[in-house]
């Protein structure tokens, strides 16, 4: 998917956003934004992309993002049916980096600050006590003006800045440098796999999406994401199967095969080598939970 530039629109009289998003499905298109963004998605669950990773979400979590790292949660299918009793909700605060101006994050007591805005550029969760204080405080922050804002703001990246439980999520890697062409490219490489995975993609079938050899393909796709295009295909695939597994009563037999596996055994391989379970497993964790 070609990542496009979205644009965040700021009331006139506030520096920064927050603000509650209750749509049927959230935003489905793959953007970025100069803005930090900082999500705590109250309801709704389907797969996060992310830099280049690719995992499920669900309703509690929350997520920073920094600035200009490519991203979309797009909700599973049911949403998109029209069920007036199904939405998705969020609380979403949007800022400039340069909010504060340069000289405040020039100060040694803002060290910590810095070091999140740069780690932000992989993106990561905020788990814990620190989700359920930053989650109060965003709370509070719909119902104060004037300067009260900018200070629980602060507090509130203070929270996340001096937690020891955040969790990385795009590789150190990965980056989003690309012209126009390279783009459109990537676009077309994703969209086929995110329509094709449960079926048998061939690298040939792939390589020619991409209009290059499949020699230049793997080389092509590894420089871009930092992954194989085999591994990239695994992961893909083996989410959707936490999703089966975690959301519907099918057998582990009928999950391996709409996931795109043709062999058990590597399907239960690949699966406790990407989530740390058997399928059998994780799908009895899901039931406890």
């Amino acid at each position: 998917m070609k990542p496009h530039l979205l644009k965040v629109q700021f009331k006139a009289d506030h520096s920064f956003s927050i603000r509650l998003n209750r749509e049927p499905y959230f935003y489905d298109q793959w953007h970025y934004h100069p803005e930090i963004e900082l999500v705590y998605i109250h309801k709704g669950m389907g797969t996060s992309f992310i830099g280049n990773k690719v995992e499920r979400f669900k309703s509690g979590e929350m997520v920073l993002l920094g600035s200009n790292l490519p991203h979309l949660f797009r909700c599973d299918k049911k949403y998109y049916c029209n069920n007036k009793n199904l939405k998705a909700e969020a609380s979403v605060i949007h800022f400039v980096p340069s909010l504060f101006g340069d000289a405040f994050y020039d100060l040694p007591e803002n060290k910590l600050l810095v070091k999140l805005f740069s780690e932000s550029k992989q993106g990561f969760k905020i788990t814990g006590k620190t989700k359920n204080s930053v989650g109060l405080l965003m709370k509070q922050l719909y119902n104060v003006q004037g300067s009260q804002r900018l200070i629980l703001l602060l507090n509130i990246l203070n929270c996340v800045a001096t937690s020891k439980s955040n969790k990385i999520i795009s590789d150190k890697g990965f980056d989003f440098s690309w012209g126009e062409a390279e783009n459109n490219r990537l676009n077309a490489i994703y969209q086929y796999i995110l329509a094709n995975f449960s079926s048998g993609i061939t690298l040939e079938e792939i390589a020619e999406v991409a209009n290059l050899s499949q020699h230049a393909f793997c080389r092509y796709f590894k420089s871009r994401t930092k992954k194989t295009f085999s591994v990239f295909m695994l992961e893909i695939r083996v989410e959707n199967a936490c999703k089966l597994l975690n959301e519907t009563d099918k057998s582990i037999s009928e999950v391996c095969y709409e996931s795109g596996f043709n062999h058990f055994s590597n399907f239960n391989r690949y699966f406790k080598k990407i989530t740390g379970y058997t399928p059998l497993q994780y799908k009895k964790n899901c039931q406890k939970e």
